[in-house]
C-alpha cells in the first residue's frame, strides 16, 4: 500500500488531528492507572499496535492476518483495562482498505462482533469511566460501522477511475496511431507511384537531352503533367480530412462552460462564413485553447465570447471576470498562449492579452492575400 499516512489515516472525514489525539490518548489512559506494571504493560500494547498496524499495510497474503488479529487483541484488552475504545477506528480503517471481498467481510464482522462485546463488558468492569465518554463511544461505533465501507468504496472507485483514464489515454493514443497510419497509407497510395515516375522520367531525360533533345523536351513535359496531378491529388487529400470546424468548435465550448457551472455569453456575427480551411482551422483551435485556458486558471464565474466579421478578416474576443494575471508577465508566455501565437503566424494573425481584473484575449487573423 504506501507510507506513513496509514498511521495516520486520511479522506476519512476526520481532520488529522483528531487521529493524532487518537493516538496521543492511549498514553493518557495508561497514566492515570496507578500501577507501575500497568503502565509498562500498557506503553508496550501501544507500541506493538502500531509496529502491527504498519506491518499490516506492508505485508501481503496471510502475515496480514496474523498481524490483524494482533491488533484486535491489543484494543480488546486496552478497552477492557484501560477504557480505551478508539484502537476500533484505526482497525476499522485497515479493514477498509482490503480489497479482497471474502477477507473483507470476514474481518469486518469479527471485529465489529469483538468491538461491541468489548464495550458492553467495559461498561460492568469500567461503569464510570466508560459512561462519562459515552457520546465518543457512541461515534466511535459508528466509525467502526460505517468507515470500512466508506473506505472500501472510496477506494474501488478510485482505482476504477484510474482505469478508466488510462483506458482513455490508450484509445486517444490508439487513435493518433491509427490516423497517422491512414495519412500515411493515403500519402503512399498518392504520390509513391508518380515520385517513382518522376524518378524515372528525369532519368531519362537527362540521358536524351543532348542525343534526342525533342525526346527529352517530350519527357520534362510528362514530368511537369505528373507533377501537376501529384499536387492535385494531395490537395483533394488534405482537403478532405476532417480540420477543425469554427461552428462546431462554438458548440463545443458551450458544453464546456455548462459542464464548469460558468455564466457564459458568446456572439457571433450573422454573416460568417466562407472561411478558408486553414484559417478556420487556426481560428477554431486558437478559440478552444483561449476558453479552456478560463476554464483551468481564471477562477472566473462568466466568460464572454464575440467572433466578428470584419472586412479585413476576423475577430475573436474571450473575456473572463477572473483573477487575471496581474503584473507576472511571464505567465503570458505559459497557458498555451505561445502555442496559439505560433499557429497564427501561420496565417498572419496576432495575439493580444490585456489582464487586469480579468483577462481578455484578442485573436486577429487578416484575408489570405490572393
Amino acid at each position: 500500500m504506501q507510507n506513513w499516512f496509514h498511521i495516520i489515516p486520511k479522506n476519512t472525514g476526520l481532520s488529522t488531528y483528531v487521529w493524532i489525539i487518537f493516538c496521543i490518548l492511549p498514553f493518557y489512559f495508561i497514566f492515570r492507572s496507578s500501577g507501575l506494571m500497568e503502565i509498562i504493560s500498557g506503553v508496550v500494547m501501544i507500541l506493538v499496535f502500531f509496529l502491527s498496524y504498519r506491518l499490516s499495510f506492508i505485508k501481503n497474503g496471510w502475515p496480514v492476518y496474523v498481524w490483524v488479529s494482533v491488533e484486535m487483541l491489543i484494543s480488546i484488552v486496552m478497552t477492557l483495562f484501560f477504557g480505551y475504545v478508539y484502537f476500533a477506528l484505526f482497525l476499522a480503517f485497515f479493514i477498509g482498505n482490503i480489497q479482497q471481498k471474502g477477507g473483507f467481510i470476514t474481518l469486518y464482522i469479527i471485529h465489529l462482533t469483538t468491538t461491541i462485546a468489548a464495550i458492553m463488558s467495559g461498561f460492568f468492569l469500567h461503569f464510570d469511566l466508560f459512561f462519562s465518554q459515552l457520546p465518543f463511544l457512541v461515534i466511535s461505533l459508528v466509525g467502526v460501522i460505517l468507515l470500512p465501507f466508506s473506505m472500501y468504496n472510496r477506494i474501488k472507485r478510485e482505482k476504477l477511475e484510474g482505469q478508466l483514464e488510462d483506458a482513455n489515454k490508450r484509445i486517444s493514443q490508439l487513435m493518433v496511431m491509427e490516423e497517422r497510419q491512414r495519412i500515411a497509407r493515403d500519402l503512399h497510395d498518392t504520390l509513391g507511384q508518380k515520385l517513382s515516375l518522376i524518378g524515372l522520367k528525369s532519368d531519362l531525360a537527362g540521358k536524351l537531352i543532348t542525343s534526342k533533345p525533342a525526346a527529352a523536351k517530350k519527357e520534362v513535359n510528362d514530368i511537369h503533367q505528373t507533377a501537376r496531378t501529384a499536387l492535385k491529388e494531395v490537395r483533394e487529400m488534405v482537403s478532405g480530412m476532417r480540420a477543425a470546424n469554427l461552428q462546431e468548435e462554438v458548440s463545443h465550448i458551450r458544453q464546456l462552460l455548462n459542464a464548469a457551472h460558468m455564466d457564459f455569453n458568446i456572439e457571433i456575427s450573422p454573416d460568417l462564413g466562407n472561411i478558408p480551411l486553414l484559417v478556420e482551422n487556426v481560428l477554431s483551435m486558437s478559440l478552444k485553447e483561449a476558453v479552456t485556458n478560463v476554464v483551468k486558471h481564471s477562477q472566473a464565474t462568466l466568460c464572454k465570447v464575440m467572433i466578428q466579421q470584419l472586412p479585413n478578416g476576423w475577430h475573436i474576443i474571450v473575456e473572463d471576470n477572473g483573477h487575471g494575471m496581474g503584473n507576472d508577465t511571464t505567465s503570458f508566455g505559459g497557458h498555451g498562449l505561445k502555442g496559439m501565437r505560433e499557429r497564427l503566424e501561420f496565417v498572419n494573425g496576432s495575439l493580444n492579452v490585456e489582464s487586469t481584473s480579468g483577462t481578455t484575449v484578442h485573436i486577429r487573423v487578416p484575408h489570405p492575400v490572393q
